[in-house]
């Protein structure tokens, strides 16, 4: 049986949060891959269910909702800040074309997004899947050289830079998991489909080696499978969580610890790591947040695919850093902090392999 996160002291954490000090950035551009977990815009303007630019997403945020799945800031935004650099990295959405601010990185991440492309599509709508933030990617790479003049400057730029890639969780909330949209789980076995998508994963962080990334940390999957919404949803047969979800998101986290290990023999020079989300999740110190419902009002909550995003205009918790999960599936702005931290410098040897984001930085 797999234990659902407990509540972790977030009053600390949201005290550092106010003590950081920044400085000249630890690398020269920072690059984020994902799905909603780190998106900050990038869906605003897509044909898609899956938005977060209304209230009461975003009422801790400066400026109000941005798109972040969150009511403040998202991993993304924190590990930005970790690395130094004074200003949230933009979506994608928000660059333009041959802009110098591209130098410093981009944000292509896309809630709903998925390794398979077709992931979220039929219940959700338009999503920029990973295949399509890597051609996003390679735009912006195009842009790059000709800021530079040239390859070899660019490569050299390229090559400092940091990558955070964290996607998959869609794959099996809004594809396998949902049999009545998508055929995956009739034509696989939860260790088949495991599989298939590590291979499909493989070739897409290859993809992202090609266009010149060098240090790149992979986002295992969280534990999906104690989501209020996943709850709610699939019941948990007096398990606290749903474990059928989280055993098969285990299966698929040991094969892209695996995999990580195999790219960097693959690729001597890079380096790639694992940074291990559900370990982090289950390993918090306990104490007293409320983690079974969301902080915001969500609609038809056990009704099977729904969208289980915040109400707009609902209502909310107003202890927010007590709470686990904004909406229905999204950690609040404190829980974001803690993982993101932990993500950074690892607090215990399992936290990130075969080392944390802060050390991956120093290369």
């Amino acid at each position: 049986m797999v234990r659902r996160p407990e509540m972790w002291h977030l009053v600390v954490l949201v005290l550092h949060m106010s003590t950081w000090v920044y400085g000249v950035p630890q690398v020269p551009c920072y690059f984020i891959f994902g799905d909603s977990l780190f998106d900050n815009g990038n869906n605003n303007y897509l044909p898609t269910k899956a938005k977060a630019n209304y209230p009461p997403y975003g009422i801790d945020f400066p400026g109000g909702p941005t798109g972040r799945f969150s009511n403040g800031r998202n991993m993304a935004d924190f590990l930005a800040k970790l690395l130094g650099f004074e200003s949230y990295i933009p979506s994608f959405a928000s660059t333009k074309n041959g802009c110098e601010d591209i130098l410093q990185g981009v944000n292509y991440a896309s809630g709903g997004a998925g390794i398979r492309d077709e992931t979220a599509t039929l219940n959700l709508g338009a999503v920029i899947s990973m295949n399509k933030q890597l051609l996003l990617h390679q735009e912006t790479v195009s842009h790059i050289i000709r800021i530079y003049r040239g390859n070899i400057s660019a490569e050299e730029h390229l090559r400092k830079c940091m990558y955070t890639v964290g996607i998959g969780n869609n794959d099996y909330i809004n594809n396998y998991f949902l049999p009545q949209f998508y055929p995956t789980s009739h034509q696989y076995s939860p260790e088949q489909f495991s599989i298939l998508l590590v291979q499909q994963y493989s070739k897409q962080l290859e993809d992202l080696y090609e266009l010149g990334a060098r240090k790149i940390a992979v986002f295992g999957l969280g534990l999906i499978g104690c989501t209020p919404g996943s709850v709610a949803m699939y019941g948990t047969n007096g398990s606290s969580c749903v474990d059928s979800i989280n055993i098969a998101v285990q299966l698929f986290n040991a094969k892209l610890l695996s995999l990580v290990d195999d790219l960097n023999k693959q690729f001597p020079d890079a380096k790639f790591i694992f940074v291990n989300i559900s370990g982090i999740s289950s390993t918090a110190p306990s104490g007293s947040s409320v983690s079974n419902v969301p902080c915001c009002e969500v609609a038809n909550l056990a009704m099977n695919n729904a969208v289980l995003t915040c109400i707009p205009y609902g209502i909310i918790c107003p202890n927010r850093t007590q709470y686990t999960f904004w909406d229905a599936t999204h950690p609040t702005e404190a829980v974001s902090f803690f993982l993101a931290e932990r993500s950074y410098t690892s607090q215990l040897p399992s936290d990130a392999y075969p080392e944390d984001i802060s050390s991956l930085a120093q290369i």
